[in-house]
């Protein structure tokens, strides 16, 4: 993969715009959906969450204590981040004895996670 250009200006010089383009464009931004999408990634946006999806996607399944034992942080603190995932529909969770095991929510998520470790591969590989 190549680098791009660095642009210096990234504002066009002349006025352009197909505003039948741009109307089509703007009626397809459902309110309620960005401002959800919004919320997922500020959920993902603390390094901690972001490793916890990333050891979901991993090891599938995980308790509350693997998962604070590998972040070498508290129960209570690994509890916390995974309730904040959970609360975004990151994550689910299930009981199982006086276990509760975690996972990621659905294949959505496992593709997103996937794919942003890809392009972080990616990027490094430049």
């Amino acid at each position: 993969m190549t680098k791009q250009p660095v642009v210096q200006n990234d504002t066009c010089e002349h006025q352009c715009g197909d505003t039948t383009r741009t109307d089509e464009l703007r009626k397809s931004l459902i309110e309620d959906e960005i401002i959800g999408m919004a919320q997922m990634f500020k959920a993902l946006s603390d390094p901690n969450r972001v490793k916890i999806a990333y050891l979901l996607l991993q090891g599938k399944e995980l308790c509350v204590c693997d998962i604070a034992a590998v972040l070498d942080s508290s129960v209570a603190t690994a509890s916390h981040h995974l309730r904040q995932l959970k609360n975004m529909d990151i994550t689910k969770s299930r009981k199982v004895g006086k276990n509760v095991l975690y996972s990621l929510n659905d294949h959505h998520m496992e593709a997103l996670v996937t794919m942003t470790l890809e392009h972080q591969k990616e990027k490094r590989s430049l």
